[in-house]
């Protein structure tokens, strides 16, 4: 590990808080030392209160900011003289503490403190730096740990045995400070927890994280010699990883993405035939079960028995420990999937990211261990595990946010999106949580789908390899599907019947029918294993029900669709998957319709283009908009006992009526 300090770099931040800002970045940089949220930083400082007095401050990173991007409206500041006398207490619960320190702040509007303000307020040096090395870690977890400490730092260090964060924590690292000259160590080492370096100068502080972090990587790679972690190549089932995520997002009681990890690393370790014991055996740190839970579920033949015991082991592993909590809910956060990868869940894509990181240096860092001490891998017991999961501090930072948007965690194609109604429903669709794939020949589907978070694929649906093509990868990607839009289309030149040339209703038939027809065929597997009442909706026109003279190919071939419809809804009703059809009408704000089509067509029945585009019984405008927001509302729960209707989009049509 190599220190990153830059004096050019430093010299752009202000004093000491602006120091403790840089130096705060450069560890959080590092996956190595601290990810998504972990670790935390201080600074002491003298400045004026709201009286114009001195007051002794802590600027302490703030709860809700990362390191890797804190500024300084990230770090709480707190008044030293309560700290140091909630540090004399015997005993202070947590929810005391919180408020405790949320009343010594110097700021009402700054962020909480965080939870180890208490310890940072003990240590009396200046700058105080606290991370979660992998390094570090893995010297500790394992039989031998606390004298590979001593052997690796001697005497430059204070080991701390493993207690709870926070007020319990402070009480124990007061208590061996005040035992030593605390200006005699450079940190101190938290069995199984972290490291902590401090210093009256920023950098100081910040290299000595670096040294003593670097010490533990070359002990550790002494130990493991020329071992190299094993790869293998993926074998793959996507079914299967359908079905792992629905199990999953029914444990959960919500929509998941399931991220698969098939790099060689990962399926090499999945792979390994020790995996089942190895995965099992607990964290790297007790602060990633609050994200990750104590274990993954190792997935056997039987995907479902194996989720269920997972299930049923959790339940097991609360009763045993629990104090009268409640109860999570019993879904495994991330899988080992032998001989096929690791797989991440998440009701959003940055929660599936996170477990996905942490996952990954937790089955690396494991391996390392494994492989360079005898005793192997040997994490905290599960009751101290329960304790930090179900903390009620971390419990209430989880559970806020408020409720999940609809369509959170939901998989959702639509295709034909590049503009127009497509697009329209695409929006809607991620404005409500889903994740959005766009398909359309046209290459503006790339632009599109960027500007609403989703993902483009170009690809004729008329072309059945590239639809298996383009099903497989959203499956492989995300894990599944849970609500199709199959709205490609076009308007053939009208014609009657006997001059209608037979390409023109060929032509038709294979976009507006068969196209369908063949990505029903190669979506239905995997909407079947969707989540949360799984959901199609195919689009449809006013001319099913009303067709015109001279619209025969067109006209017939939404009519097949309709048909189409109906029968899906009678084959994949068993399976709770929904089929709909929603019949538009007079939608003019598409690309179809330029202002001279509109004039002349409102001529044509002696009207004024406003009057053209609200002839309806309401006297009202279609927009795409709101075409959009009705197939985001019939993918959802609101249309939950719906299946196999029409539903109409056209402000009333006499003739349909």
């Amino acid at each position: 590990m190599k220190s990153q300090w830059s004096d050019a770099d430093a010299n752009q931040f202000d004093g000491d808080l602006g120091l403790r800002v840089y130096t705060s970045r450069l560890l959080g940089a590092d996956p190595e030392l601290v990810l998504h949220g972990g670790g935390n930083t201080s600074v002491k400082v003298t400045e004026k209160d709201f009286y114009g007095d001195d007051a002794e401050v802590l600027y302490i990173k703030g709860s809700g900011w990362d390191l890797g991007t804190i500024e300084a409206p990230g770090f709480a500041p707190v008044r030293m003289e309560p700290l140091l006398k909630l540090a004399q207490l015997d005993s202070l619960s947590d929810s005391v503490m919180v408020a405790q320190q949320r009343a010594a702040m110097l700021d009402a509007s700054a962020p909480n403190p965080s939870i180890e303000t208490i310890v940072h307020a003990v240590i009396p040096h200046k700058f105080v730096d606290h991370t979660h090395s992998n390094a570090v870690v893995a010297l500790t977890n394992q039989a031998g740990g606390e004298a590979t400490i001593r052997e690796v730092y001697g005497d430059r260090v204070l080991i701390v045995p493993y207690v709870m964060p926070g007020f319990d924590l402070a009480k124990q690292i007061a208590k061996q400070l005040s035992e030593i000259d605390p200006r005699s160590i450079d940190g101190l080492i938290l069995m199984n927890h972290g490291i902590f370096t401090f210093d009256d100068d920023a950098k100081k502080s910040y290299e000595l994280m670096i040294e003593l972090v670097t010490l533990a990587e070359e002990h550790l790679a002494s130990k493991l010699g020329g071992y190299t972690a094993p790869t293998a190549e993926a074998e793959e089932d996507l079914p299967g990883l359908a079905q792992i995520r629905q199990g999953v997002g029914q444990l959960r009681g919500a929509p998941v993405f399931a991220k698969l990890d098939q790099s060689p690393e990962a399926v090499g370790f999945s792979a390994r035939p020790d995996v089942a014991d190895l995965a099992t055996r607990g964290p790297l740190t007790p602060d990633h079960t609050i994200r990750t839970k104590r274990l993954p579920v190792v997935i056997g033949e039987d995907i479902d028995a194996s989720l269920a015991q997972y299930a049923a082991d959790y339940k097991a592993y609360f009763e045993k420990n629990n104090s009268g909590e409640t109860m999570l809910a019993p879904d495994p956060k991330w899988a080992v999937w032998p001989g096929k990868g690791v797989i991440s869940f998440g009701t959003t894509e940055k929660e599936a990211g996170i477990i996905h990181d942490i996952a990954t240096h937790t089955w690396t860092t494991i391996q390392l261990t494994e492989a360079a001490f005898d005793g192997g891998w040997q994490p905290l017991p599960e009751k101290e595990l329960f304790e930090i999961e179900y903390w009620e501090l971390e419990q209430a930072k989880l559970a806020k946010g408020g409720a999940a948007p609809i369509h959170q965690g939901k998989v959702a194609i639509v295709t034909g999106s590049a503009a127009g109604i497509g697009f329209a429903c695409a929006e809607s669709l991620a404005e409500q949580g889903a994740k959005v794939i766009g398909i359309d020949l046209s290459p503006e589907i790339e632009e599109q789908m960027a500007s609403i978070g989703g993902i483009s694929y170009i690809a004729n649906l008329t072309d059945d390899e590239k639809v298996i093509e383009t099903v497989e990868s959203v499956v492989r990607e995300f894990g599944g599907i849970d609500i199709l839009v199959s709205n490609a289309g076009i308007f053939t030149a009208g014609a009657y019947l006997d001059d209608l040339e037979q390409t023109n209703w060929d032509k038709s038939f294979a976009v507006n029918l068969t196209s369908h027809q063949k990505l029903l065929k190669y979506t239905i597997p995997y909407l079947k294993k969707g989540l949360k009442e799984p959901a199609i909706v195919l689009v449809g026109s006013r001319n099913v029900n009303a067709p015109g003279a001279g619209a025969a190919s067109y006209s017939c071939a939404k009519a097949g669709l309709t048909q189409l419809c109906r029968v899906a809804a009678l084959e994949l009703a068993p399976h709770g998957v929904r089929c709909n059809i929603i019949h538009p009408d007079a939608v003019f704000d598409t690309k179809l319709w330029t202002e001279e089509n509109l004039k002349r067509s409102a001529e044509r029945y002696n009207m004024t283009v406003e009057e053209y585009k609200t002839r309806n019984l309401l006297k009202t405008e279609i927009k795409s908009k709101d075409v959009g927001n009705m197939v985001a509302a019939m993918a959802s729960p609101l249309f939950g006992k719906t299946t196999g209707a029409q539903i109409p989009v056209d402000g009333g049509n006499d003739r349909v009526i």
